[in-house]
């Protein structure tokens, strides 16, 4: 008898069953840092050992332990204290976790392009349990980093963990790694091919990830952009710095992790790309007197403080260079809210900027299932010919148009419970978009029901500034065209199998009593 296949266990599956047995010794809450910072030193060493074997291959043993021939790669130069396989060898002393520390710190002495990006004495103030954690450096031993080279291992981890802690880490404010197919058809959308990239809430850094990636998969070259983001939070901006840092991408995060609103580490910045996923309906995100007069929302109504929504649009607009395009998640709310929301975003589609509304399916997300809406602004919707890549674009007068895009319909099952884009999903999405933008485009794209309509700037003003897709979008009534009599008879003969199966159960469990002597009289 054939021996039955062992189902393989994914690699986030796998660290969480090993992070989890350090309950008791740390709170869960810990479980992604410590595991992230152990992933990081595991890969940096597997990097630099493919690079060793590299310069052995190539008769270069005097040149081992030179820096220049490891950053030349983009790979960390580790020094022995550093290594991974130094860790496994001291795995079970005692000093394990001080030893951790000390590899940490030496990475990024050694390297200044991860300054402020590794934990600092974390795994020594946290008393872990010195059997639980060489269980846990056991079991990222067995992981192979290099093994897919296409794969965000960092991101998938940092992704997963959070989706444990949904409730505990703020479920509903979207603050957490953006998944990955949410990124890519930002991404795909804006074509990031040369220019300046910001993310006013960088995260882990999942935008710029798959902005380099982008470039590379369409043979662009990745010198031809720069990097800058800012997030508030410390150990998400160090997870950024060393996310980034690990695949050899520079980017400008600021000094510090600080607020986007209250500290801009980018004030003067005018970018070609903006991509971000900012906590949605965020609360209370300034002080009734504060940031009044802030230079951002020049020529429109001070954003209300009570949620942060459109004060991220107005940063996003207030950044993006002539012709420059943002790509950007929020709420739906957004779409049709009053008061000064209502006067900022008739101000934007009055200005012209506003060119595709898009909501996007529920359950995408880890740590919320509310379904969102992905905007696209632009601050030159007019004709223009471009050149990307190799490949000219000519670009129609779209100013007084705007895309509406309903995806609520598209997806694929994910993990059981999550939806995600296919390939074919973002194909069909990302084409219908560009063919609107396109000369001739009468010829590639046009309305569909339940689906794309292209409104003009006068439907909107009749429909009071709504930017609410299902105000434009043609939906089909299934209804009409209903036999009611038939589905009725249908239900009928299906409610009758149910009650007749209940009724057998209902006996049974009766005679069960009966029989030990219990009898149920009903």
């Amino acid at each position: 008898m054939a021996k039955k296949q062992e189902k393989e266990v994914s690699i986030e599956q796998t660290l969480w069953d090993s992070a989890n047995k350090l309950r008791g010794t740390v709170e869960p809450s810990e479980y992604k840092h410590v595991v992230l910072g152990l992933i990081f030193l595991k890969f940096a060493s597997d990097k630099f050992e493919e690079r060793r074997k590299e310069l052995i291959a190539e008769g270069k043993e005097k040149y081992l332990d030179m820096v220049e021939f490891y950053t030349m790669k983009n790979v960390f130069y580790l020094p022995e204290i550093s290594r991974w396989s130094y860790l496994i060898e001291n795995a079970k002393q005692d000093d394990i976790a001080l030893k951790i520390d000390t590899a940490l710190f030496t990475v990024e002495k050694n390297n200044p392009s991860l300054k402020g990006a590794l934990p600092d004495n974390y795994y020594s103030r946290l008393s872990l349990d010195v059997s639980k954690l060489a269980s846990l450096i056991d079991t990222i031993n067995n992981i192979d980093t290099l093994k897919d080279k296409q794969q965000d291992i960092v991101g998938r981890v940092y992704e997963y963990f959070l989706s444990k802690f949904a409730l505990a880490e703020g479920k509903g404010k979207g603050e957490f790694y953006t998944p990955k197919s949410i990124v890519n058809l930002i991404t795909e959308m804006l074509e990031p091919y040369k220019g300046k990239i910001y993310d006013p809430a960088c995260g882990s850094g999942g935008m710029f990830v798959q902005s380099v990636k982008f470039i590379e998969a369409h043979h662009g070259n990745t010198k031809d952009i720069s990097i800058y983001g800012q997030e508030m939070t410390s150990t998400t901006y160090k997870l950024a710095k060393m996310n980034l840092a690990i695949r050899g991408i520079s980017a400008n995060l600021g000094d510090i992790a600080e607020n986007t609103f209250t500290k801009d580490q980018h004030k003067d910045l005018k970018a070609d790309f903006i991509m971000a996923n900012p906590p949605f309906n965020q609360k209370q995100w300034r002080a009734d007197n504060e940031l009044l007069d802030d230079p951002r929302w020049a020529g429109y109504d001070v954003p209300p403080t009570g949620n942060a929504n459109y004060a991220w649009i107005l940063n996003i607009v207030s950044k993006l260079s002539e012709n420059g395009v943002a790509g950007f998640l929020l709420a739906n709310g957004a779409l049709s809210g009053g008061g000064d929301e209502y006067k900022i975003r008739r101000k934007l589609i009055e200005n012209r900027l506003v060119e595709a509304i898009v909501v996007l399916p529920r359950n995408l997300f880890y740590t919320t299932d509310i379904s969102v809406t992905l905007w696209i602004i632009n601050k030159n919707k007019k004709a223009r010919v471009v050149e990307q890549n190799g490949a000219v674009k000519n670009y129609r007068n779209r100013t007084e148009e705007i895309l509406f895009m309903d995806l609520r319909q598209m997806g694929i099952p994910f993990e059981k419970k999550y939806t995600q884009f296919s390939d074919a999903d973002i194909k069909k999405i990302t084409e219908t978009y560009h063919n609107w933008q396109q000369v001739n485009y009468e010829e590639s794209y046009q309305n569909t029901p339940e689906f794309c309509y292209s409104a003009i700037i006068d439907e909107i003003e009749k429909k009071d500034f709504s930017l609410v897709p299902s105000k434009y979008i043609e939906f089909i009534n299934r209804d009409e065209n209903v036999n009611f009599d038939e589905k009725m008879t249908e239900l009928q003969g299906a409610f009758y199998e149910l009650l007749k199966s209940e009724e057998a159960s209902k006996q049974e469990l009766l005679a069960v009593f009966k029989e030990l002597g219990y009898e149920i009289k009903l």
